[in-house]
């Protein structure tokens, strides 16, 4: 969990009306538990309210520092998510809101995630030449 408070998006895995389903969520752990914030007009949080979901998220898209021992990580983890309405507080965590997604207003809808099972998975690059 320490890692994934280190990045700010992830990607979440479920399924709608039968059909796999990735979206990108923007997430806090807060208390040992992952809180997402989705687009509510996407509708895909109506898909994850009771159900177990996957969210993972990585470093993949920045070098490793030099002499950083985590080097390329991911971290994924499933758990059962429900709809939630977070505390002033948890919500400020997330800082600003984008204006808008696909073209319409922003409307957050919040998604509170137990982490069951949890992996991580590293890639380093610690060889010499």
């Amino acid at each position: 969990m320490e890692l994934l408070a280190r990045v700010r998006y992830g990607r979440l895995a479920t399924s709608m009306r039968a059909l796999p389903l990735l979206a990108v969520a923007r997430h806090q752990v807060v208390e040992g538990r992952v809180l997402l914030r989705m687009h509510r007009g996407l509708a895909y949080h109506e898909s994850c309210d009771g159900s177990v979901i996957a969210y993972g998220a990585d470093n993949f898209d920045s070098a490793p520092a030099p002499g950083d021992p985590d080097g390329l990580w991911s971290v994924h983890f499933t758990g059962p998510a429900e709809l939630t309405d977070p505390a002033p507080g948890e919500r400020a965590l997330f800082g600003a809101e984008p204006s808008r997604v696909n073209g319409e207003p922003f409307d957050p809808v919040y998604i509170r995630l137990e982490p069951h099972v949890v992996r991580m998975h590293t890639l380093g690059f610690g060889a010499s030449p």
